[in-house]
């Protein structure tokens, strides 16, 4: 499955804005530097395949590192920055630039290792992993590595009080329903904005964990998860907040793990919000359950439409061991801890 082309898209990596605001994003090179230097066993003399070179710096990496081919594929215009990059760096004899779709290209040898940094927003969006996926199947070797080989997208109920207290008093002023239309049209788009930390109400859940190496199309067509989640505070719940980590491969030092959450240090991705219709207070021990569906958009696939259903906690199943507060959960607790301590003194009798 090829991703659905629009002139819009490429067009977008023209801007050299775009790229202004990635190579300024200290974590993000910082990740995959570190990633591709503390691995330079698997660089040295390899032939590499940058998906997606943009302006070449992670082509650069590459070289730097020891490899000996890297192929820096590009479909956009800012391929000719890309140019200009390796002659500045004196990769003119390493790094070949190709202008072209990864669809498109033929090359005349299979790589030792496919590098790319291909995550949008809410790790799915722009769906260029598709584009890694084809260039992972036609020119990775069997033993070949991924760089990065596996990524996780996170969800956790949020609160946003942008999008709600904030226009309940605007200098004096009530706009509760001004800010009602803001979130309206908020609900149409997930907001891409900081989170802080403190606005988060429960621990992260896992909605996808993706291995690189073995994920398919129809894979990342879809992802439909159901969230039982307890809030480990009081606080208004009003969104959804998404974000990824990717982990690299790593034979001699603990891996590389480039992450978007909101405690680690600010990246352009920065979190994805859904906002919810409407604000609702909940306590520590709080269930917060919710159906969560990211969908390929039929008109675009390059785009994903993504639904929230707010869920009754006490009408869905619950984790087997769930710290919430209502009663079912807390007699199950109970069971569960008297059946520990029975096998604990059995064991100790025995």
């Amino acid at each position: 499955m090829e991703p659905m082309e629009t002139t819009d898209y490429f067009e977008s990596y023209e801007d050299l804005d775009v790229h202004k605001l990635m190579l300024q994003d200290k974590p993000r090179n910082k990740a995959y530097k570190d990633a591709i230097f503390s691995n330079k066993d698997s660089f040295k003399d390899k032939v590499v395949l940058d998906v997606g070179a943009g302006t070449g710096i992670l082509s650069v990496f590459c070289a730097q590192a020891g490899a000996k081919t890297v192929y820096a594929v590009e479909a956009s215009n800012i391929y000719k920055i890309a140019e200009e990059t390796v002659k500045e760096n004196q990769c003119e004899n390493i790094i070949k630039v190709i202008n072209k779709r990864i669809e498109d290209v033929v090359l005349p040898e299979k790589v030792d290792v496919v590098v790319s940094e291909w995550m949008g927003f809410y790790l799915l969006h722009e769906a260029m992993l598709d584009s890694v996926i084809t260039a992972r199947d036609k020119y990775l070797k069997p033993d070949g590595l991924m760089f990065p080989d596996s990524a996780t997208l996170y969800s956790v109920p949020c609160s946003v009080p942008s999008m709600f207290e904030f226009w309940e008093d605007v200098d004096g002023v009530s706009m509760k329903h001004f800010g009602s239309k803001i979130r309206r049209k908020a609900s149409e788009k997930p907001l891409t904005e900081v989170v802080p930390p403190e606005a988060l109400l429960c621990d992260p859940e896992v909605v996808v964990w993706l291995d690189l190496r073995e994920v398919t199309y129809d894979d990342i067509k879809s992802v439909k998860m159901r969230h039982v989640a307890v809030a480990n505070k009081q606080g208004k719940y009003q969104g959804i907040c998404l974000w990824f980590t990717c982990t690299f491969p790593s034979t001699l030092t603990e891996p590389v793990t480039l992450s978007t959450e909101p405690e680690e240090p600010f990246t352009h991705w920065k979190q994805t919000t859904i906002i919810l219709p409407q604000s609702i207070q909940v306590e520590e021990g709080s269930p917060i359950a919710y159906d969560l569906s990211l969908s390929r958009c039929e008109e675009n696939n390059r785009r994903y439409s993504i639904e929230v259903t707010m869920l009754d906690p006490s009408e869905v199943e619950h984790p087997e061991y769930c710290p919430c507060h209502l009663t079912k959960c807390i007699l199950v607790r109970a069971m569960l801890e008297k059946y520990e301590k029975d096998a604990i003194s059995n064991i100790a009798d025995g």
